[in-house]
């Protein structure tokens, strides 16, 4: 019997979080499992209400927005599994999901980072992730493998090396945190994930995906609403993804094509929108990489 710390983030989404902990409950594993719940800032606290569905919850708070990547490594820090499985608040596991996970990972000491084969839940038969190919350090662009796929069971018997997991549900072990160390929280907000993909791959470490289980994700199907902070960060963040996790000849030449191409072309689109707010927000996710190392902590965003 392994020990598994399962740590989820909120961030003021009261009824998702419900949803959550019954489903944990729901489905319990021969393991022993911990729950170590990372209110993120919210504006509200609902501790009780949570352990009365789930009583020996591990309740964190911290009062302010530390991002996904802060959020997650504030419970890391707080979790005594062996094994350490991050679940976005949004999604909904399956009765066999913690034990797969678990028995895959101790089953292959090689896998660094594992991810199920994620569900929409509004349309469960469509399947969001099954694996990602590896990315294209010249464009900072991959693909993800099976996405919108109908599932009917072609993942089912298929355990495989990826090119990176799925932050909505991710698998480690926690004495492999020695060799990557925690998320890097500069990210806040969007490819924290891929980073931390990276450092387990540098770490000589296989990142993995399984059919063998699967979990629903609430993310909805169609394109978010356009926004200032998703803008602002996706675009800072895909830079500086290539700053960390390549040499400075890419970067330099990503760096050309990003500004010069992929930001531009994005900006136009901005404009013919009327939506000269998000050109601003481009403009300064650019800036910011050229006036901060690619440590730093300065969000450059007021959240």
């Amino acid at each position: 019997m392994k020990f598994v710390s399962i740590i989820t983030v909120n961030f003021n989404q009261h009824q998702v979080n419900i949803d959550f902990l019954q489903s944990i409950k729901a489905n319990p594993s021969k393991n022993k499992v911990e729950v170590i719940f990372v209110d993120n800032g919210s504006r509200e606290q609902h501790e009780q209400e949570y352990k009365s569905i789930f009583p020996d919850l591990i309740y964190i708070r911290s009062e302010v927005n530390l991002g996904f990547a802060g959020g997650n490594n504030l419970g890391i820090q707080g979790a005594s599994g062996d094994y350490l499985l991050l679940l976005n608040n949004d999604t909904e596991i399956t009765a066999n999901t913690i034990d797969v996970l678990v028995d895959e990972m101790n089953g292959n000491p090689e896998i660094g980072l594992l991810s199920p084969l994620i569900l929409f839940y509004d349309q469960p038969k469509t399947i969001q992730y099954a694996g990602f190919t590896k990315m294209n350090y010249l464009t900072c662009r991959n693909s993800g493998i099976g996405s919108m796929d109908v599932n009917s069971g072609q993942f089912d018997l298929i355990s495989n090396e990826t090119g990176y997991c799925h932050g909505a549900a991710m698998m480690c072990k926690k004495a492999d945190l020695q060799l990557t160390g925690l998320m890097a929280d500069q990210f806040f907000l969007y490819y924290e994930e891929l980073d931390w993909c990276e450092q387990f791959k540098k770490a000589g470490k296989k990142i993995w995906f399984t059919g063998k289980t699967k979990i629903y994700h609430k993310e909805s199907m169609s394109v978010g609403k356009e926004s200032a902070i998703k803008t602002y960060f996706m675009t800072r963040n895909r830079m500086l993804f290539i700053r960390r996790n390549t040499g400075l000849i890419n970067t330099i030449f990503f760096s050309i094509y990003y500004i010069f191409i992929a930001c531009t072309k994005q900006m136009l689109k901005f404009l013919s929108k009327n939506r000269t707010d998000l050109v601003k927000w481009t403009l300064r996710g650019i800036f910011w990489n050229f006036t901060n190392s690619k440590n730093s902590k300065n969000l450059g965003f007021k959240i």
